[in-house]
């Protein structure tokens, strides 16, 4: 599966943090009746078993509704799920070993906060970058943030679509407009809200003037 531009729009990022009796399958087939149009499956307490089980559950929910599914790190838990890719950080395993283990008809994206990563992602590659943390955000306490001048000048390094992530927000997502994303990557804007479908509904809404 070839990664489109258009599929970066709104992408959904998962997080078990606000399942409030409900299951991650649940809540994602919500987001996606929202209207996300790709999904990254993030998974850090999982054993491998579960991982995969949760993967395989995704791909098919994913796939029912024509949405990529992301695996977030693991190369292995992608290949074996059958997942339309990947997404690696800067400290997973590099670019190169990702595309031989999972094969060139797969989607593989990348973490950037710089012009030398996205060029470097471009040259090995990548599908898509991943740049950020473009506003304070709780779901990575340890994130960066770079600013509006970075993330413009990172999108027009690449040769690839990228889209944004970190701290975005229904109120301010209307700051990154300009600055050459194709979407953006969102976990709590869609996850943590208590009717998933409508914040997801109304992401897209705003994004429709990106």
């Amino acid at each position: 599966m070839n990664c489109r531009k258009e599929d970066l729009l709104l992408y959904a990022v998962t997080d078990r943090s606000w399942l409030s009796g409900h299951t991650l399958y649940e809540q994602v087939e919500e987001a996606l009746l929202g209207g996300v149009t790709m999904v990254q499956l993030r998974e850090k307490k999982l054993t491998e078993h579960e991982f995969l089980k949760e993967a395989v559950k995704m791909k098919e929910l994913c796939a029912r509704y024509h949405v990529p599914l992301i695996i977030n790190d693991r190369v292995d838990i992608a290949r074996k799920a059958d997942a339309d890719g990947v997404h690696i950080g800067q400290k997973d395993m590099d670019l190169c070993t990702a595309r031989a283990v999972l094969g060139s008809d797969k989607i593989i994206g990348v973490s950037a906060r710089t012009v030398e990563q996205a060029k470097l992602a471009c040259e090995q590659g990548a599908d898509y970058l991943g740049i950020g943390a473009v506003f304070p955000t709780g779901t990575k306490q340890d994130a960066e943030v770079i600013s509006y001048e970075r993330l413009r000048e990172v999108c027009e390094a690449a040769s690839i679509p990228a889209v944004a992530i970190g701290g975005i927000t229904k109120d301010n997502l209307h700051r990154l407009f300009g600055s050459g994303i194709s979407g953006i990557a969102v976990v709590s804007a869609v996850f943590a809200q208590q009717d998933i479908r409508s914040a997801a509904s109304a992401l897209r809404e705003e994004l429709a003037k990106l």
